[in-house]
């Protein structure tokens, strides 16, 4: 994983010959090595070093931390977002219904009145970030051991977060680790609550593919959704969600460009990447080879069970689709991702370089890492983690309504008077119109059912003996008994359970022993945890050390990152990808959607639209086609979908949505050969909402450049 700035020729692209540098990095930008940048200008990127970060118009200030998941980009003088379709899908969903569908109908508010607010939707601005190690370290934690350094890195963010809402009450901090916890980085931020939703292509449109399409190329998904900002109408500010707020009026927005792109263009995405791994030991990535596995296999019995209500009901549909499609998301990549690390040998490559970082220490006498004990370490830990994994995908992930209020029971506050204990109750928060009861209660008897086939005794809560002796060992059974008689399942109105009632519910019982195995797996889990992870900062420390002569980059940690690139596709095989895709790819798919095939099934007149002549504005110069989506080695991650992608003027050309299934691998290692990101270009965006929404307001306010 060694950084070079050497140009590589890759392939040979749809068009020409083309070389491409596949320069890897999720980069920091307010201490962005100026050898980067250097690169970043030899390969087209066009203004000064300030225009990235410290610039009054500096290009990181249009970029948006989306809902705390997804990024964002802030496109019109009137606070308009731009992101991802999939990450303002759950928003879509909730204002869905039956009758007005507007996950199957798209959504196109006509004017600021039809713009919908979203309840706990926010957007945050990056406002300052900077390296504080050394501050930390004069205030003591050099000097703690590192079970201690998270306790006092929480306490110092507090009082710190504090001392700044006294001087600013729109500001928040976060200090989080860099570099394994080699370093620790202070970022300001300035949240904004009232966000509302303002325009989303139909379904069909923006989850084309579905399934079959998701982390593949070539790809025609049209990705996107459109928001925006509201603020106080006397300061400009951030305020909670109000009738009176008005539209947020930024001083910096990122202005969206009809020029297109070719290969070998420059294209730089800004964005929050969730979590990368890449420092990690080969021992790490058999263990993280182990939990894909399990996550695989977990999300597939949920899945089945989902889908098959899904498509029953319309009403479940809604329900669901939201839950189906974030757990198919990372069940596939799953299976990618191992199946990655397979094919290029990753934990040879990982080990090959352990033995050189051995050498090394040697030879320098570096006091890094001993990797012996990170090997017992991780030995001792492997059984519990893939159970821990096992358990936390069965009984928390994509939470059931079962699972969502058992998991509390164990916590759960008492209320009323004391001196009455008969009158004391607990309440529970109504979510009913969150779930079905039929499709819940046959996923929770599957999910039951495998956990039981693959874990030992154990690891089994004590409910299931419960099911031995009063259900025959029948999962679904006891699932069914559950959900017609827990007190738990009272639906309608939140829940008011006394004393009681409470210890003596099956469903209450069932909350308890889960939340009892929980806490018995976190035991086992500490006990190493902290060790692993000192180790794993030694060895950080130790590669840093060793190639100090080189930028290196941080982990993705969903702080604001820069990646650069270019333009342009990869060969497998002997094949050429091809680096675009344009109208008619997608006309072809939709002539399967129409034999049957669910995922290229689209409305009519999305057909109509895509098979037209002419693309008016929206044509690409080079092509004389509609591009709809296309290839640049830019490194992301999850998190970065919705980021913008750049050109070398800093303007938007498209927002990135996906990576692609050759290099699935790439938050553990980046294939220089392999690894891409998918992006929705901006001009098929722009088409969608002209010729099919006809949002002459947004395209007006947004007012590309030609």
């Amino acid at each position: 994983m060694k950084k070079t700035f050497s140009l590589l020729l890759l392939s040979l692209l749809a068009f020409s010959p083309v070389k491409v540098s596949a320069d890897e990095g999720m980069w920091t930008l307010c201490d962005l090595p100026q050898p980067v940048f250097e690169q970043m200008q030899a390969e087209g990127y066009s203004l000064p070093y300030e225009s990235l970060y410290s610039a009054d118009n500096a290009v990181m200030k249009a970029v948006v931390n989306f809902g705390g998941y997804c990024s964002g980009v802030v496109v019109s003088p009137d606070g308009l977002v731009f992101t991802n379709h999939h990450c303002g899908f759950d928003c879509i969903r909730r204002h869905s219904t039956v009758e007005h569908d507007y996950m199957l109908n798209g959504f196109n508010a006509k004017s600021y009145a039809e713009e919908l607010p979203n309840e706990d939707l926010f957007v945050s601005f990056m406002v300052e970030q900077k390296d504080i190690t050394d501050e930390l370290n004069r205030r003591g934690m050099s000097q703690l051991p590192y079970e201690k350094i998270s306790d006092f890195v929480d306490s110092l963010e507090n009082v710190m977060s504090q001392e700044l809402k006294d001087k600013d009450p729109t500001l928040r901090v976060e200090i989080k680790p860099f570099y394994e916890g080699n370093r620790y980085y202070l970022t300001t931020y300035r949240d904004f609550k009232d966000v509302r939703l303002v325009f989303a292509v139909p379904k069909s449109m923006g989850k084309f593919g579905g399934e079959t399409d998701n982390w593949m190329w070539p790809r025609q998904t049209c990705d996107f959704s459109v928001f925006r900002i509201y603020a106080d109408p006397e300061t400009n500010g951030p305020a909670e969600y109000s009738e009176k707020n008005v539209p947020y009026h930024p001083k910096n927005w990122a202005p969206v460009s009809l020029k297109g792109y070719k290969p070998g263009d420059f294209a730089m995405t800004m964005g929050y990447p969730g979590s990368t791994s890449r420092y990690l030991s080969s021992y790490g990535i058999l263990e993280r080879y182990a939990e894909n596995a399990v996550r695989a296999q977990v999300r597939g019995v949920k899945q089945d069970v989902m889908i098959k209500h899904m498509r029953a009901s319309e009403a479940v549909r809604i329900m669901y689709d939201s839950k189906y499609a974030n757990s198919s998301n990372y069940w596939k990549n799953s299976i990618g991702m191992n199946k990655c690390i397979d094919s290029i040998g990753l934990v040879s490559q990982k080990q090959l370089f352990e033995h050189k970082l051995r050498r090394w220490q040697e030879e320098k006498h570096f006091p890094g890492p001993d990797f012996d004990l990170l090997n017992t370490f991780y030995a001792k830990r492997y059984q519990a983690n893939r159970m821990f994994t096992l358990f936390y995908e069965t009984f928390f992930t994509d939470q059931l309504s079962m699972r969502a209020f058992a998991s509390s029971t164990g916590r759960m506050e008492v209320k009323g008077s004391e001196d009455k204990p008969k009158k004391q109750y607990m309440e529970f928060r109504d979510n009913t119109s969150e779930w079905d009861v039929a499709t819940d209660c046959e996923m929770l008897g599957a999910l039951l059912d495998n956990y039981r086939r693959q874990a030992t005794s154990d690891y089994l809560p004590e409910f299931y003996k419960t099911i031995d002796q009063k259900f025959s060992g029948n999962c679904q059974q006891y699932a069914d008994f559950l959900y017609k008689n827990s007190v738990l399942m009272r639906s309608g109105k939140p829940i008011y359970v006394n004393q009681k009632e409470y210890t003596r519910d099956l469903g209450v019982e069932y909350g308890i022993d889960i939340y009892g195995m929980l806490i018995q797996l976190y035991s086992m889990m500490g006990s190493v945890d902290e060790k692993i992870a000192e180790q794993e900062k030694l060895l950080c420390a130790a590669k840093l050390r060793m190639e100090q002569d080189l930028p290196n980059y941080s982990d993705a940690n969903f702080t604001l990152r820069l990646s650069y690139g270019q333009v342009g596709g990869y060969t497998l095989g002997g094949k050429p990808s091809g680096y675009y895709t344009e109208a008619q790819s997608m006309v072809d798919k939709m002539l399967q959607g129409e034999r049957g095939f669910i995922d290229y099934e689209a409305e009519p007149i999305m057909k109509e639209l895509l098979s037209a002549r002419d693309f008016g504005p929206y044509t690409d110069g080079t092509s004389g086609k509609m591009q709809l989506c296309f290839l640049s080695n830019n490194d992301i991650t999850g998190g970065n979908s919705g980021s913008p992608v750049f050109n070398g003027q800093g303007e938007l050309i498209g927002l990135a949505f996906d990576g692609n299934w050759d290099s699935l691998s790439s938050d553990i290692f980046f294939d220089r050969e392999l690894a891409r990101t998918i992006s929705v270009d901006i001009r098929y965006v722009l088409y969608m909402m002209d010729r099919w929404g006809h949002a002459d307001r947004l395209l007006s306010e947004i007012n590309p450049v030609k």
